[in-house]
């Protein structure tokens, strides 16, 4: 009718219907603060936040088997074993005689030159390797409930018997190498544990409870002032023992994993798996670094002057030496439900991508806030900077380095046992094909005893990556990340 009232038509219906959910997720909207258009003026529309539109699922993990781990004791003996052989097959690179000369011209009687070793220094390197052991032995005997007052004073007499008895051979070798050395190569005796104090005892991370500030180093502006400027010897005598007595103990406790729903808590439990994990890796990095040079360098800074030997030899044995400490050590730390625990914490924790300016264009973007869990794909503002959510959860704090590495590192499970598979696969195919083409006895001898050890140890690796790969691949029903609308 002319003059009467008419209805809406449907433009005016579709403009001011209420958004979708794709609207409210995708679009600008700020924490509940309103949406924005190019020219940025807030609408004057009243939205609910983001975080009571969408309510992400909850993570769900693969459960994996308790495979079989060495205890700590087994442990130490193999290591110690192991780095015994080394020894023993550096010394035959060292002194090896050409013994098979006919006997009208012989070169030597025997097959190693005895008379050139150092057995004082041969003593010291033994007692320096098997401090692991001896003071694993004392952790076990002690852990015992004595179950009575006879067998208490037995463990304690032990224990004392057993450390004066190491302290009285230590001090008995380095009497008698200070007596037939020079002042120069006693300084390699103990340049590992000059080189250990400043590393380590002077760069300690954060030990609270609470999330560290994000920085590489761990600590904050004011503690590496205040730390590495001035540190009182009260202090330092301190740290000093108390890394020494990380050296000789059992790692750190691990942490639990709770599955948190918290932001918060997400984060603190994070810089609670790093900060154990790096107390690990550094006892990995010392302790592997520290056998390398007791069992293949320290006896080459002894040899004579008027002495020859491989040097390219024994300097491929240091580094084989090196590298499979260095897995044995990996492997034993960091077993599969230590791995598993850090995976898990990193699928909570997410990841943010940097993106370069034009890259988004005119996509929407959010103001990054600590208490939301931000979906895949979302865009946010921080730091004056454009994020994008990479991981299905994300509560990472996107400037934050650590978070970023945290989460390459451990987002996949068996990351870590493929690396050192690959390690260990690489020095047996390379010690395999130096066996083919050795042409020396005692080529042939150290290869074949070192391989022998390899391959213990890739046994162990290759049957965790078995039965791991087939526990990650179980289909878990639901697992998708996905996130849903209330």
């Amino acid at each position: 009718m002319p003059g009467g009232r008419r209805g809406p038509s449907r433009q005016q219906l579709s403009r001011s219907a209420l958004p979708s959910l794709q609207t409210l997720v995708g679009g600008g909207l700020i924490n509940g603060t309103g949406l924005r258009n190019r020219s940025t003026n807030s609408v004057g529309l009243s939205a609910p936040p983001l975080t009571a539109l969408i309510t992400p699922e909850p993570v769900r993990h693969s459960r994996i088997p308790d495979l079989p781990l060495d205890n700590s004791l087994l442990f130490e003996f193999l290591l110690f074993l192991y780095l015994l052989v080394a020894l023993f097959v550096q010394y035959i690179n060292i002194y090896r005689t050409v013994w098979w000369y006919p006997y009208s011209q012989p070169a030597a009687s025997t097959s190693l030159n005895f008379h050139l070793m150092d057995y004082h220094l041969a003593v010291f390197i033994t007692v320096m390797l098997a401090r692991r052991l001896v003071w694993t032995i004392i952790l076990e005997a002690s852990q015992t409930s004595p179950c009575s007052l006879v067998r208490y004073v037995l463990v304690i007499a032990a224990r004392l018997s057993l450390l004066t008895l190491c302290g009285w051979v230590l001090c008995w070798t380095l009497v008698n190498l200070f007596k037939n050395h020079s002042v120069l190569n006693l300084l390699f005796l103990g340049y590992p544990f000059g080189v250990y104090v400043p590393l380590c005892c002077f760069h300690q991370e954060s030990r609270g409870g609470g999330v560290a500030s994000p920085t590489d180093c761990g600590l904050s502006e004011r503690d590496g002032v205040e730390g590495g400027a001035l540190i009182r010897p009260r202090e330092f005598m301190s740290l000093l023992r108390e890394n020494l007595r990380e050296q000789f103990s059992s790692p750190a406790p691990v942490p639990t994993h709770t599955c948190p729903h918290s932001p918060e808590l997400i984060r603190t439990e994070v810089e609670e798996l790093k900060t154990n994990f790096n107390r690990r890796i550094k006892e990995v990095l010392f302790n592997s670094l520290f056998s390398a040079y007791y069992v293949a360098f320290l006896p080459l800074c002894f040899v004579k002057s008027t002495q020859y030997y491989d040097m390219r030899w024994s300097c491929e044995h240091l580094i084989m030496v090196w590298i499979n400490a260095f897995v044995m050590l990996m492997s034993q730390l960091f077993p599969p439900s230590y791995c598993d625990l850090l995976h898990r914490s990193a699928a909570h924790l997410g990841r943010w991508q940097r993106l370069e300016h034009g890259s988004y264009s005119n996509a929407p973007q959010h103001l990054w806030s600590e208490n939301t869990i931000w979906p895949q794909g979302v865009l946010v503002r921080h730091s004056r900077c454009v994020y994008k959510a990479v991981g299905p959860y994300n509560v990472a704090l996107p400037s934050d380095v650590s978070h970023a590495r945290f989460y390459f590192l451990f987002h996949k499970p068996l990351r870590i046992l493929n690396l050192l598979i690959g390690i260990e696969s690489s020095v047996i195919v390379y010690q395999l094909y130096s066996l083919l083409r050795s042409e020396r006895w005692n080529h042939t001898l150290s290869l074949g005893l070192i391989l022998f050890c390899n391959y213990y140890v890739l046994f162990k690796l290759l049957r965790d990556r078995i039965v791991l790969g087939k526990a990650y691949s179980y289909p878990l029903g639901s697992n998708s990340l996905s996130l849903k609308s209330q």
